[in-house]
C-alpha cells in the first residue's frame, strides 16, 4: 500500500462497530437513566474494549458521538460564550407556606380566573447542583453550556461529554415516544451525590487544600476544569427538568416533558410529580422535607410550575424571573459564625473529641453554639483556629460539623488550636494507636469514661433505664456508689434518696425502673456494654449468630471475622473486650444481680394478611422495625427489605429513610403507623392481641 493511501475498511468491520455503539448505548440508558442494568459490569467492559480497539485499528470510524469519546479532550485554553437560543432565567424564592399560596392568587389574579379555581403544577426536589443546556441537533450532542447570565453562558461541552447519564446522541427507547426533534435545547441540573463529594473533599484534605464547601460548589468547580480528563474524575450527574428552544416538535404541557424526556434516553428526576392544586404542592413540599437527609443529592427546596405551557406565555417573565415558576426552599443546612473557643470531651471509649464554641448562629430553625471538629488531623489539615469565622454545617439529626475556615476574614488574631497531650479529665497521656486519627485517655477510672459508659449503658436502646441521664450518672460516681453499670443492681432506695433532689418517690422510681431493665435481650444487652465498633445493628447479628453470651465470649477472631458484616477492627475489638478480666467481672456481676435473656415464645394466629408484602421505614412508635416485620410475617405477609413494585404497602414511621423515596418514586402506596393499625384492626387484630399473644414474649431463667 502507497504512502498516505487509506486502508480499506472492511464492510463487517463498520457494521460491527455501528452494532457495539448501538449495544453500548442501550446499555448506557438502561444503567444510568434506569438505573436497571442487564448485564454484567464485566460484559459491559468487553462491549467498550472491542470498540475502542477497533476505532484504534481504523480511526476514521470515530465520530463525534460514539461512546469513547467522553472522555479524550484536551485540555482548553478557556471556555468560549455560547447565547441561550432562549433566555435560563433564575426563580423567584418562596420560604413561606404563605408567600406560595400568594403566587398562586398571584397568577390566578394575572390570569383573570376566579380565586377558587384550582391550577395544575408539576413539583420537583430542586436540586442543589449548576445549571445548564444541552442541545440536539437532529438527536446528536452538538453544544453545551452553564447558565451564566442567563443569556449567555460558558461552552463546557466536552466536560459535559464525560458524564455518563448523559447521551451523546438522542435515541427513541420505547414504541410510544415521539420522533427525534430537529433541534431541542435540554435543560438540567448537574450535581454530585452527597458520596462523590464526601470522597473529593476527603481527598482534598489530604492534600491540604480547602474543601468546597457544599456539592453545588464542587459540582460547579468540576464542570469549570480546562482538562475534561479532571471533570471525568470527578462522577458528575445529571437531572434534567425542562427545555428551552425546540424546533420539529410542540410540548403542551410540562409533565409532557419530564414524561418524553426519558423516553429519548434523558434522566429525570423520578420524584417529579404532577399535582391538582397548590395546597398539593405544599403538602409534596412537607413530604419531600421529610426525606431531605436519606437522598443521595443534596436538595434545597422544591420547584412548583404551572403544568400548562400556554400559560407560561400568557404569564410572562419579569426582569430575571418567570410568574409561572417558584422555588419554594427548605430551611438552609449551613451558616457562618466565628469560633470563639475549643474544649475537649472525653467518650466512653476514651476517644478525646475537640469540640468548637461557636457564637450562637441559626441552622435550620435550631440554635447552634457548638460543632464538632472531628479529631487532631481535621484540624491541621484544614488550619482552623480560635477566632476564625467558619462555615457550619447542620443536616437533620446529624451533630453540627465545621466545614471549613474562611481565612478571608482573618484579621491576624487568630490563634491555632493546641491539642493536648494528656486526658483534660484525669491527666493521663494520651495515646494513639498507628493508623488512628483518635487520641484516647487510656485510664478505664477516667471519670469522664465512666459517666458515659453509664449513660450509654442506661440509654433508651440499651438496658433502657428510665431517668438515669447524666446529672444523676454524675452524681452517683461523685459519690462513689458506682463505678461500674453492675453496681446499679446493688442499690437500694434509700441509697439512691442520698442523691440531690431524689425524695422516697423519685428514688423509688429509680430503683424500679433499674429491676425493670434485668428482663432484657441478648442483643441490648450486648449494646449496652459499650464494646467498641459494636453498635445496635451489631448487637443484633451477634445475638442472632451465637443466641448464648457464653458462645459469644468464647469466640475468636476467626470465629467472629468469617460473619458477613464483622470486620477485622470490630471482631478484635470483641475478643479483647471479652478477654479483659475487669469486663469479665462486670459480666458476672450483672448476671449475678438477676440480668435474664427474653426468648420469643410465639403462638399461633390467623394468617390474616397472607398475599400481601410489607416494608416498614422510619421509627415506629409501637414496634422496633424487627418487631413490626415479624408481626406481619406470622399474620401470612411477606416482611420486605426493599422497595419493588410488588410491594404492596409501605409503612412509614418518623425520619423515614430511602425506602419512603423509592416508594413515592414507584407510586406504591404508603401508609403511617396508625392507618398500619387500622388495616390490622379491620381483618380483626388488636394491639392488645399482637402484645399479649403474637409478640408474646418469656423470660428465660437460664443465661447460657
Amino acid at each position: 500500500m502507497a504512502e498516505g493511501e487509506k486502508k480499506e475498511i472492511p464492510p463487517e468491520v463498520i457494521e460491527r462497530v455501528k452494532k457495539l455503539r448501538e449495544e453500548i448505548e442501550y446499555h448506557n440508558y438502561r444503567y444510568y437513566v434506569l438505573d436497571s442494568p442487564v448485564i454484567s459490569d464485566a460484559e459491559y467492559d468487553a462491549l467498550m474494549r472491542e470498540l475502542r480497539e477497533l476505532e484504534a485499528k481504523y480511526p476514521e470510524l470515530i465520530t463525534p458521538d460514539s461512546p469513547t469519546q467522553r472522555v479524550g479532550f484536551k485540555p482548553a485554553e478557556g471556555f468560549k460564550e455560547v447565547p441561550h437560543r432562549e433566555p435560563m432565567l433564575s426563580l423567584d424564592d418562596a420560604m413561606e407556606e404563605s408567600e406560595v399560596i400568594e403566587f398562586d392568587k398571584r397568577i390566578k389574579r394575572f390570569l383573570n380566573l376566579p380565586e377558587n379555581m384550582p391550577i395544575e403544577y408539576t413539583v420537583e426536589p430542586k436540586i442543589d447542583g449548576v445549571a445548564v443546556e444541552l442541545v440536539y441537533e437532529n438527536g446528536l450532542f452538538t453544544i453545551g453550556s452553564t447558565r451564566g447570565d442567563g443569556y449567555v453562558g460558558e461552552d463546557v461541552t466536552n466536560n459535559l461529554k464525560t458524564i455518563k447519564t448523559i447521551p451523546l446522541r438522542l435515541k427513541r427507547f420505547s414504541e410510544d415516544a415521539p420522533e427525534i426533534p430537529k433541534r431541542i435545547d435540554v435543560r438540567g441540573e448537574v450535581y454530585l451525590t452527597k458520596e462523590e463529594f464526601k470522597r473529593l473533599n476527603e481527598e482534598r484534605i489530604a492534600k491540604k487544600e480547602l474543601p468546597f464547601a457544599n456539592p453545588r460548589n464542587a459540582a460547579a468547580g468540576s464542570l469549570r476544569q480546562l482538562d475534561p480528563q479532571i471533570t471525568a474524575k470527578r462522577r458528575l450527574d445529571i437531572f434534567c427538568y425542562g427545555v428551552g428552544y425546540v424546533e420539529g416538535y410542540h410540548f403542551k404541557t410540562q409533565w409532557e416533558i419530564l414524561e418524553v424526556l426519558p423516553k429519548w434516553g434523558l434522566k429525570v428526576n423520578p420524584l417529579v410529580k404532577k399535582v391538582s392544586n397548590i395546597e398539593e404542592a405544599i403538602k409534596y413540599h412537607h413530604e419531600i422535607e421529610k426525606i431531605r437527609d436519606t437522598l443521595p443529592y443534596e436538595i434545597d427546596g422544591i420547584v412548583i410550575k404551572v403544568n400548562d405551557l400556554s400559560l407560561w406565555e400568557k404569564l410572562g417573565t419579569k426582569a430575571r424571573s418567570p410568574r409561572y415558576a417558584l422555588a419554594y426552599k427548605f430551611q438552609p443546612t449551613q451558616a457562618t459564625t466565628q469560633l470563639v473557643d475549643v474544649v475537649f470531651q472525653v467518650g466512653r471509649t476514651g476517644a478525646v473529641t475537640p469540640v468548637a464554641i461557636l457564637k450562637p448562629v441559626k441552622i435550620g430553625g435550631v440554635i447552634v453554639e457548638r460543632a464538632t471538629l472531628h479529631n487532631e488531623d481535621f484540624i491541621k489539615n484544614l488550619d482552623i483556629r480560635i477566632g476564625d469565622y467558619v462555615l457550619v454545617q447542620r443536616a437533620g439529626d446529624v451533630i453540627p460539623e465545621i466545614v471549613m475556615p474562611i481565612k478571608e476574614r482573618r484579621s491576624g488574631q487568630e490563634r491555632e488550636i493546641q491539642f493536648p497531650t494528656h486526658c483534660p479529665i484525669c491527666g493521663s497521656t494520651l495515646v494513639k494507636k498507628p493508623g488512628e486519627a483518635i487520641w484516647r485517655c487510656p485510664n478505664k477510672a477516667c471519670y469522664a469514661q465512666g459517666v458515659r459508659r453509664l449513660l450509654h449503658f442506661a440509654s433508651r436502646n440499651a438496658m433502657n433505664i428510665e431517668g438515669l441521664g447524666e446529672k444523676v450518672a454524675r452524681d452517683l460516681i461523685d459519690r462513689g456508689m458506682v463505678q461500674s453499670p453492675a453496681d446499679l443492681y446493688y442499690l437500694k432506695v434509700e441509697d439512691f434518696m442520698k442523691l440531690p433532689g431524689f425524695a422516697y418517690k423519685k428514688a423509688k422510681n429509680l430503683y424500679n425502673a433499674i429491676q425493670k431493665s434485668k428482663r432484657t435481650t441478648l442483643a441490648r444487652f450486648l449494646y449496652a456494654l459499650g464494646i467498641r465498633h459494636v453498635g445496635e445493628a451489631m448487637a443484633q447479628l451477634l445475638a442472632e449468630k451465637f443466641k448464648s453470651l457464653d458462645k459469644l465470649m468464647q469466640a475468636s477472631m476467626v470465629d467472629l471475622a468469617s460473619i458477613p458484616g464483622i470486620g477485622p477492627e470490630a471482631a478484635r475489638s470483641i475478643v479483647e473486650f471479652f478477654k479483659d478480666e475487669e469486663n469479665r467481672k462486670m459480666i458476672e456481676r450483672l448476671l449475678q444481680a438477676g440480668i435474664t435473656f427474653e426468648e420469643e415464645k410465639p403462638e399461633e394466629v390467623p394468617k390474616v394478611l397472607e398475599g400481601l408484602s410489607f416494608v416498614f421505614t422510619g421509627t415506629l412508635k409501637n414496634f422496633t422495625r424487627e418487631e413490626a416485620k415479624e408481626l406481619v410475617s406470622r399474620l401470612g405477609a411477606k416482611a420486605m427489605d426493599s422497595v419493588s413494585k410488588n410491594v404492596n404497602f409501605v409503612v412509614v414511621g418518623e425520619a423515614p429513610g430511602s425506602k419512603y423515596q423509592k416508594a413515592l418514586s414507584l407510586g406504591v402506596k404508603t401508609i403511617n403507623e396508625e392507618e398500619f393499625l387500622k388495616l390490622l384492626e379491620q381483618k380483626g387484630i388488636t394491639m392488645e392481641e399482637i402484645k399479649n399473644k403474637i409478640l408474646k414474649k418469656e423470660a428465660k431463667t437460664s443465661l447460657f
